[in-house]
């Protein structure tokens, strides 16, 4: 299936369901993930508005959302669940300013964020969130942050693990994330965007891993996990405190 749902100003909006899941099967049309929806346009309304979402969540700080605020469709009523906790200093811009910016520290500092990123106050307070209002089963649900690769991608791996979709296919989804087209199309603006606000113009091999993932990452994410609480289980009952009762609502949620 073709997963990608393509907007003019919406990056990387895709249906995360429909993979085997266990004994059963994750539903399409009801898990969604994306980046933020600030540039999209009036058509990209109505896409949005004809997914009939229920919840979205969004995983960005105070000052990011401020940055760029939503656009709403006309009639919009979903259930948006966001956290107003955070400092004003934004780390990855932080990074981009003071850092020489290579292929090899970029991929270095993502596979420090996603060591530290599962244990935010934050992001645990929207995981815990997230999973009440999937489990609450009243429609489908958005997930995204900036660009929808990294926060986003690590709260859809942990759907699909305890929706026990494979490995492989949790991995899969998350390197969908790496779309060749999009790489291209917004490139030059990122390149652009960065060399204004720093002076320095990055070359087109550290914007490529800017924008994309790489498997360690999730894998490195998952490997705090497991190291502070036994196994992703454990995260998610202990960090995230997904109780049983709740897990089974929301895989009554999500399952075919």
């Amino acid at each position: 299936m073709t997963r990608l749902i393509p907007l003019q100003g919406v990056e990387n909006l895709r249906d995360f369901g429909d993979y085997a899941a266990g004994v059963g099967r994750l539903k399409k049309g009801v898990l969604y993930r994306a980046a933020h929806q600030a540039q999209a346009t009036d058509e990209d309304l109505a896409v949005l508005a004809g997914l009939k979402l229920a919840t979205i969540v969004d995983l960005r700080r105070p000052n990011e959302r401020e940055r760029d605020p939503s656009r709403r469709w006309e009639g919009f009523a979903a259930q948006v669940i966001d956290n107003d906790e955070g400092s004003l200093e934004d780390p990855w811009h932080t990074f981009l300013r003071t850092t020489e910016l290579t292929p090899e520290t970029i991929q270095a500092y993502m596979r420090e964020y996603y060591r530290r990123a599962p244990f935010k106050t934050r992001h645990l307070d929207l995981f815990r969130r997230y999973f009440q209002a999937v489990a609450e089963g009243r429609g489908p649900v958005l997930i995204h942050c900036a660009a929808g690769k990294d926060r986003t991608g690590i709260l859809a791996a942990l759907t699909h693990h305890i929706a026990g979709v494979s490995d492989d296919d949790v991995i899969d989804d998350y390197l969908l994330t790496n779309d060749e087209a999009r790489f291209e199309r917004r490139g030059p603006k990122f390149i652009a965007v960065i060399a204004e606000a720093t002076g320095r113009e990055p070359s087109a091999a550290a914007i490529r891993a800017a924008m994309g993932v790489e498997a360690d990452y999730l894998a490195a994410a998952f490997e705090v996990m497991k190291a502070e609480h036994g196994s992703l289980d454990g995260y998610l009952e202990q960090a995230v405190g997904l109780d049983a009762r709740t897990r089974e609502a929301v895989l009554g949620h999500i399952l075919a």
